[in-house]
């Protein structure tokens, strides 16, 4: 049996145990493992008398793993962004930019979700983690439009769609895994992702919009603000501004020279300040605690996922699978646009049955190596590749549209995370009530992934500067 072959029913023994409901990171480990054994084995003709020897060396070669890939510090980027997150949320800034989006947008149509869309794209800001970002405006944004009069399950879909920002803002965890496994650079990807973030935010609240036009009575609109409390609402929000600006002054320093420092180092310094301002607010002891331990345990999720994936990466290599997957992608005889959409559409499929993360990190290390083919190469010219651009905005074009992917599917049935968060948090709200009233929603996204293929420059456009 060949590498390939061994390759194939490797990963095809791990789908099923994840569609079984097997965690992804212990599916993942384990295949990987299994596949070790058999790609050493195998070298030594499947003598019965090397399988001990198979198995140690395939031990060995996985239990470097955990420590070798992932004693990286751009993974400190992960806790920290997370950290920030739940630091802001007992700082207070939550409910300082939702009274600040309110004050300034509610007097459009459908304008109290277009407030809570916002909102949740500045707290995206600050926050890594799209669970967390809809468990927190569940509670504050949905009894406000309750009480104006919106259907719940559009009020629990705008929170459930509108927490899925932050996975493309920056700081974002995904893109920061993205990075690691694809070895390119973390802060370029961050850059990236903010003009794509602000554009899908655009794209919903436009969406919010047409629809209180149309549907009578849909989303009233909430007047009677004065411009002295709209601006008096603006200073409590500053603290998410300070930290945005420091994050993006430690990957690029806008007004030339050398940038102020790492992501990591920004990412460090933004925690901090928000730590200040939750101690300013009264944040005690319990509370603090309290964010510790769950960006601890969202934390060790994540790291345990990458553990056990990258000893499935690693046998993919001593398979060679990537390889052939691209050398089979290349030989297609489509158009490279129309193979890449259906790579896109592919991952909305996928997405409705697996977590973001996971997806993603099961599938670049075939996938990836895939586009990057069909474009003509790691190392290929702006004008000699498929997609007008070199390697490495291609590489970081297909981040932003596999992570936008990813957070179409935290919304889609039967496993959309955020959906399952908001019923979870709201208890009037079923889980079926969270997926009808995201519904709209799919329509948005659709518009926002078809604008960042048809115009990369959305994306690249603020990387390219740095």
């Amino acid at each position: 049996m060949t590498s390939i072959e061994i390759g194939l029913w490797v990963t095809g023994t791990m789908l099923v145990m994840v569609v079984l409901g097997m965690r992804v990171a212990f599916a993942a480990a384990g295949a990987g493992l299994i596949g070790l054994v058999w790609i050493f084995w195998a070298k030594k003709g499947m003598d019965p008398a090397q399988f001990q020897w198979a198995l140690g060396v395939a031990v060995k070669t996985a239990g470097q793993i955990p420590h070798g890939k992932v004693a990286s510090q751009a993974l400190s980027l992960i806790p920290t962004f997370i950290l920030i997150g739940y630091l802001a949320y007992y700082a207070g800034l939550t409910r300082a930019l939702f009274e600040a989006a309110k004050r300034w947008l509610a007097w459009l149509p459908g304008g109290m979700a277009v407030s809570t869309v916002f909102a949740t794209a500045g707290f995206a800001a600050v926050s890594g983690a799209s669970v967390a970002t809809a468990a927190v405006f569940a509670r504050i944004a949905i009894p406000e439009m309750l009480k104006i009069g919106y259907d719940k399950r559009f009020a629990a879909g705008v929170v459930a769609a509108g927490g899925t920002l932050a996975s493309l803002i920056p700081p974002s965890a995904i893109l920061v895994i993205y990075a690691i496994i694809v070895e390119q650079d973390v802060g370029k990807l961050l850059l990236a992702g903010f003009v794509p973030g602000v554009f899908s935010a655009v794209i919903y609240g436009a969406l919010i919009v047409g629809m209180a036009l149309i549907i009578p009575g849909f989303g009233p609109a909430v007047k009677g603000f004065t411009w002295k409390q709209r601006f008096a609402s603006l200073p409590p929000a500053l603290p998410i501004v300070a930290v945005v600006v420091i994050i993006i002054f430690f990957v690029y320093n806008p007004f030339g020279g050398d940038a102020w420092g790492t992501p990591t180092e920004g990412g460090a310094i933004g925690a901090f300040i928000v730590f200040l301002m939750a101690l300013h607010h009264g944040m005690r002891l319990p509370e603090l605690l309290d964010a510790l331990v769950e960006t601890a345990k969202l934390s060790i999720m994540i790291f345990t996922i990458i553990w056990g994936v990258l000893i499935y990466v690693r046998f993919l290599g001593f398979a060679d699978l990537p390889g052939a997957f691209a050398d089979w992608i290349t030989s297609l005889h489509y158009p490279p646009m129309l193979i890449l959409v259906c790579i896109l559409l592919a991952y909305a499929v996928l997405g409705m049955f697996m977590d973001a993360i996971g997806m993603l990190l099961l599938t670049l290390p075939v996938v990836y190596p895939a586009v990057m083919a069909l474009n003509g190469g790691e190392t290929v010219a702006a004008a000699d590749s498929a997609f007008g651009m070199n390697g490495t905005m291609c590489a970081i074009w297909f981040g932003i549209l596999v992570v936008k992917m990813a957070e179409f599917c935290l919304i889609t049935p039967p496993i959309g995370l955020n959906c399952f968060v908001v019923a979870g948090v709201r208890p009037e709200l079923s889980v079926q009530d969270v997926f009808r009233g995201v519904t709209p929603f799919f329509v948005a996204d659709a518009v926002t992934i078809a604008g960042l293929v048809a115009f990369p420059g959305i994306v690249l456009w603020l990387p390219s500067l740095a």
